[in-house]
């Protein structure tokens, strides 16, 4: 695709590669998708059905806060019934970090500085390193050291890079490598520029997010344009998007932007006019409901759905499967960008979700075949 349209290229940036449990962040690895659960850790079967749902999302990697002695006896259970690897979010008491190292965390999200003591910061490392767990040097304008703040008056990029830097150092002078950062802001071009100074400053995997964006659409926005700038610019190794919203509608949120930039494909891409009065069914709720209704669909593939002619019949022949409103209730279906058939209104819905579940399953089939004439499976993300 970047050779054919070269518009569309995306040079990510080089970085050494680390493990968080056993999904690669970093170097060539495909960008991951990551978000956090909201329920109380101590109680282990709630915050676990959570992460199913998170799971069922596509999430990649799940951080669960461990801020109590309690927290870190469930979290020994969440991480056995996790699929995915989890992330034990710790601040200030180093004790906790040592529990969820020895409970199954795949990696501790800490500063280093917070911890206290250049011993407790290399117990903490000796940990990590016993257990394998990877780390998350997580800085936030919203927490930023005193002395930095004193020393620039407010956060910003230099800020924010020089606390990193300083948290590296300390991991660096322990001989421990294994970890990912981030430099987070809830101010969008405090937080771009950020990340656009570290990138240029370390070789690591970077942790990309708009902290504290906002609800489902004023954080979606905000996200969307951060983290979208930033891994266009190819900067970005994993990412989470931060909204006042269920986790799982995090994870959604990341995905579509991955898909928008062509560095992730997951289930069915959407392309839809915003409708008008030459609409021959109703778009919006169309669209609504086939969006509910494909959620079950991982298979990567693409569907159009345009409420006239104007521009149906080109958006169709872009997509695996399209629909264009036509006059008396009776609507041309494009199969592979080709008009094949017609459908009238009613059962329209179910008729689209019928064909987009046969071509899932054609992709499935046929990416099965060549996997099995590699001698390897091949699935799809």
């Amino acid at each position: 695709m970047s050779a054919i349209r070269p518009w569309r290229t995306i040079e990510r940036r080089p970085c050494r590669q680390i493990m968080v449990g056993n999904v690669p962040v970093g170097g060539d690895a495909p960008i991951t998708v990551q978000t956090m659960t909201n329920t109380p850790t101590e109680d282990a079967v709630a915050t676990i059905n959570q992460i199913r749902r998170c799971e069922d999302a596509g999430a990649d990697i799940i951080r669960v806060s461990c801020p109590t002695e309690e927290a870190s006896r469930a979290f020994r259970l969440i991480t056995r019934a996790a699929r995915v690897p989890i992330v034990a979010d710790i601040h200030f008491h180093y004790k906790r970090a040592l529990e969820a190292a020895d409970a199954g965390a795949a990696c501790l999200r800490i500063n280093p500085g917070n911890i206290g003591s250049p011993e407790r910061v290399a117990e903490v490392v000796r940990a990590a390193k016993a257990n394998g767990c990877a780390i998350r040097i997580g800085v936030n304008a919203g927490s930023l050291e005193k002395h930095l703040l004193e020393k620039y008056g407010e956060p910003c990029p230099e800020a924010l890079i020089e606390s990193a830097l300083d948290h590296i150092k300390l991991l660096q002078d322990h001989d421990f490598h294994e970890y990912k950062v981030a430099v987070k802001a809830s101010d969008v071009f405090l937080a771009v520029a950020a990340y656009h100074g570290l990138a240029d400053a370390v070789d690591c995997p970077l942790h990309l997010g708009i902290t504290e964006a906002g609800g489902f659409v004023g954080g979606t926005v905000k996200s969307a344009i951060g983290i979208g700038s930033l891994l266009w610019a190819g900067i970005g190794d994993t990412i989470r998007v931060s909204l006042s919203a269920e986790p799982e509608q995090e994870v959604k949120v990341g995905f579509e932007i991955l898909k928008s930039l062509g560095l992730r494909t997951r289930g069915v891409r959407v392309v839809s006019c915003p409708s008008c009065s030459r609409q021959g069914f109703d778009v919006i709720r169309t669209v609504e409901a086939l969006e509910k209704r494909l959620e079950h669909i991982k298979t990567p593939l693409s569907l159009s759905v345009l409420g006239c002619v104007v521009n149906g019949p080109g958006e169709a022949r872009e997509t695996d499967i399209g629909i264009t409103g036509g006059g008396k209730g009776r609507h041309m279906v494009y199969l592979s960008g080709v008009t094949d058939h017609h459908v009238a209104d009613d059962g329209m819905i179910d008729h689209i979700v019928r064909l987009v579940e046969a071509k899932a399953a054609e992709i499935e089939a046929g990416m099965s075949d060549a996997g099995d004439a590699d001698g390897m499976g091949v699935a799809a993300e």
